[in-house]
């Protein structure tokens, strides 16, 4: 297929929100948003913003499905990947503040059927990556087609499997750590692990249209998912039903539910204001080096800024969710195209929103929203 103009791609734009974004600062999020899409060849993307601490604007470019024209909009949902993983480590939390999970304990207190190993996996440890679980281990697990109806089920997979390292001593990037963690919430909580975030996350940070990605449900607004063969042609995303990981990348939804999520931990709608503090804490190894993760989030600087983040990629989908605690300044761009770059975008965006910088871009020409 040849490359995507940066057509008409016009944003369809949701109700007033409680505060406008300036029309310059829009003006030049759109310039952004036209040199990334053109850049990367992007079939669709969704962005929603927060300024000081109010979500202020939302809007989508592109094609949601190439096949029948469909435009991109605020309101598109796409898999949101590893974002669930912040969501997840606020469920987990949540029990911690009442008491009902210890972070330090082993996860087999929660989880008694995970076969121990040579050294006990805490929950905090999970948390930050530095439990030793493996990850994918084969395109069969990356691609999975099987479909579970459980967060327990999916435990199975790697439960037999040796650690790839000590606990603590080393940050190894997982999806099962959080599969694990999904299954612990479960059974402390004594609902379904879709269920707990429905009531105790999505509906108190006003996250509406949020859920599972079911493969058989009828979602509206669901956006195709495209990738890039080796001839460097568009073409559709490989099958897969992410059931097995909902804990580490199962959820759905579109940027305006990611940046409430992110303002109602900030607010401290679902969390106390010390436990924020610790999610946005790099964690420690055993030698005493510092992570670039605390629990759930990736914790960097921007001018010397705190910045969190969480980028996301699987079968169809690139996104990100990064905010910038002190100022309540919050970007979610969501992309329909596996390995698209979003961090750059994210931050000249962040740059915007804060006045922290030139966050210009070289113009390719207008861009529109989709109506």
């Amino acid at each position: 297929m040849a490359r995507l103009a940066v057509l008409s791609l016009m944003p369809l734009l949701t109700a007033a929100p409680a505060a406008a974004l300036a029309p310059a600062r829009i003006q030049e999020i759109e310039r952004l948003v036209a040199t990334e899409i053109a850049r990367q060849n992007i079939p669709g993307l969704s962005i929603a913003v927060a300024a000081g601490g109010d979500l202020t604007w939302s809007a989508g470019y592109g094609f949601a499905d190439l096949e029948n024209f469909v435009p991109a909009k605020a309101a598109t949902m796409y898999r949101l990947a590893s974002i669930s993983r912040p969501i997840t480590a606020a469920a987990v939390l949540q029990l911690n503040e009442a008491g009902k999970l210890d972070l330090d304990q082993p996860i087999r207190r929660y989880v008694p059927s995970f076969l121990a190993k040579p050294w006990p996996i805490t929950v905090r440890q999970l948390l930050g990556h530095l439990g030793g679980i493996r990850h994918y281990e084969n395109a069969e697990e990356i691609n999975s087609t099987r479909h579970y109806g459980d967060a327990l089920s999916p435990v199975r997979i790697f439960q037999n499997d040796p650690l790839v390292a000590e606990p603590g001593t080393w940050f190894h990037y997982t999806s099962y750590g959080y599969v694990l963690l999904g299954a612990a919430v479960e059974a402390v909580a004594g609902v379904r692990f879709v269920d707990y975030l429905r009531a105790r996350i999505f509906a108190p940070a006003g996250m509406e249209r949020l859920r599972q990605d079911h493969l058989f449900t009828i979602i509206p607004n669901r956006a195709r998912g495209y990738m890039v063969n080796s001839a460097g042609q568009l073409q559709n995303c490989a099958l897969a039903d992410t059931s097995n990981k909902v804990a580490g990348g199962g959820l759905i939804g579109g940027p305006e539910d990611l940046v409430r999520v992110a303002l109602a931990v900030r607010a401290g709608k679902l969390l106390r204001s010390a436990t924020v503090e610790t999610m946005f804490t790099p964690l420690r190894l055993a030698d005493g080096k510092a992570s670039l993760y605390g629990l759930g989030w990736n914790v960097t600087t921007l001018e010397q800024r705190r910045l969190v983040s969480r980028t996301g990629g699987q079968q169809g989908v690139s996104t990100i969710l990064a905010m910038l605690p002190r100022g309540g300044a919050v970007v979610a761009i969501m992309a329909n195209l596996e390995r698209a770059q979003l961090r750059e975008l994210s931050t000249r965006v962040l740059r915007v929103l804060a006045g922290i910088g030139d966050g210009t871009a070289s113009t390719v020409g207008s861009v529109q929203r989709n109506r």
